[in-house]
């Protein structure tokens, strides 16, 4: 095959990029491609933005770092911007390719977004081809067919440890053949129709988007920290950049992926000694796995107010006060306040905080939890669709919560992981 093109979405990496290495080996010269969806920059029927500023400056770094690199083996990275189903096909066209690779995606709207690219590259004669490269366990090789996966994520997991294997990740190509691609040419935020957000100087850990970047913190954090064998001890912090790992963004913009992580974990066990900690950060990207999993199954069903559930508990309600007072941490709790500053000043909330102001939306303020699940959305850096909407429907009753309806009691939650009030003090001052 002459000429193929790489449509890279969120899966901005060279290593371990298993479109990208098939792409290669099947195509005698191909072109990276980019588009800047303009459906991912408009407003939701929730009314807020879909990606925020923090998100697009951090896709803006990890697009910058990818040209850099794919320059480094001989090609670049070319960006279009518009609607994917009308780009994509005008490259091929120009190119005359006889072939797209791309990640595979699993939720509704991103589903729909390469069916329609697929029903245009069809009347071209070209093929859309792709692979699965989001997941630490890959769908193939997990011991139940996708409609069978247990709906508990305990049973999920024992069988999955149990009876599948994660493949090795693919090593970095080491040269890319391309026509000449022009010099990288990004939007700014501001033709994105965003405001740029500098992130406050108070945030636990400034972001930087990008594999050399992502790299970088995993060497710091396994590496020149050894922080990976307290893990599960600190995980559960509030303050500071390295009482968890933090690859969530890069992990969701595709800068790394699972098992290159899981990969570094066994290196790390074989030099440093295995413990909780080296397995809970593994049992962490099991989380991941399972969310997209479900969505698999699922589908648009987590989107739906009764999620995977058929009865419901919550009200279907919106207080504009209640939810202007939670999204500008005005509400009568300070523990609260103090994590939703945080996330409308750095795009970023710990785990534990995430659960707090989940369950104080659904259950105190008793409003519709997509709401709360559409101002993650825009507002997170390292927003996931699976694990953001997954999680939200989990602490709605609506999910994969096997004890239906947890309650936090969220003043015994900020005495048990903020006693002394360090990070209530750090963000309400």
């Amino acid at each position: 095959m002459k000429t193929s093109i790489v449509w890279f979405k969120t899966d901005l990496r060279l290593t371990d990029n298993e479109t990208l290495i098939k792409a290669i080996s099947q195509s005698e010269q191909m072109i990276p491609v980019y588009c800047f969806d303009d459906s991912h920059f408009e407003t939701t029927p929730y009314g807020f933005k879909k990606t925020g500023p923090f998100r697009a400056q951090f896709l803006l770094e990890s697009l910058k770092d990818l040209d850099k690199n794919l320059r480094a083996l001989g090609s670049g990275l070319l960006i279009v911007k518009g609607k994917p189903e009308i780009e994509i096909p005008k490259i091929v066209k120009k190119y005359k390719a006889q072939k797209v690779f791309a990640k595979r995606e699993v939720a509704y709207e991103e589903k729909r977004t390469e069916k329609l690219v697929q029903d245009e590259l069809f009347k071209l004669r070209c093929e859309l081809e792709t692979f699965s490269t989001s997941t630490l366990y890959h769908a193939e090789d997990l011991p139940f067919s996708i409609k069978d996966i247990p709906d508990v994520f305990t049973n999920f997991r024992k069988k999955t440890e149990q009876d599948a294997i994660i493949r090795n990740p693919f090593e970095k190509p080491k040269q890319i053949n391309s026509p000449e691609i022009p010099v990288l040419e990004l939007p700014t935020l501001k033709e994105l129709g965003l405001k740029k957000m500098k992130i406050d100087s108070r945030a636990a850990i400034q972001f930087k988007g990008g594999e050399t970047e992502a790299l970088k913190r995993l060497n710091h954090y396994f590496y020149e920290t050894k922080c990976l064998s307290n893990y599960k001890e600190t995980r559960n912090g509030m303050v500071g950049a390295d009482y968890s790992s933090k690859f969530s963004a890069w992990l969701a913009m595709g800068c790394i992926s699972p098992r290159f992580i899981y990969a570094e974990i066994k290196k790390y066990e074989n030099q440093f000694g295995a413990n909780d900690s080296t397995y809970w950060l593994l049992f962490e990207l099991l989380w991941r796995d399972f969310f997209r999993f479900m969505f698999k199954k699922h589908q648009t069903k987590f989107f739906l107010y009764s999620g995977i559930k058929t009865e419901k508990i919550n009200s279907k309600s919106l207080n504009e006060k209640f939810l202007s007072q939670w999204i500008k941490g005005a509400t009568p709790s300070d523990f609260i306040n103090a994590n939703m500053l945080e996330l409308k000043l750095t795009g970023f909330m710990s785990n534990r905080g995430r659960q707090n102001v989940a369950s104080y939306f659904c259950n105190e303020l008793n409003m519709d939890w997509r709401l709360g699940a559409a101002y993650f959305e825009g507002q997170l850096i390292d927003y996931d669709v699976c694990s953001n909407w997954g999680n939200w429907a989990y602490l709605a009753g609506v999910g994969n919560d096997p004890r239906g309806h947890r309650y936090f009691n969220i003043e015994k939650q900020a005495n048990d992981y903020d006693k002394k009030k360090v990070f209530r003090n750090l963000w309400l001052k």
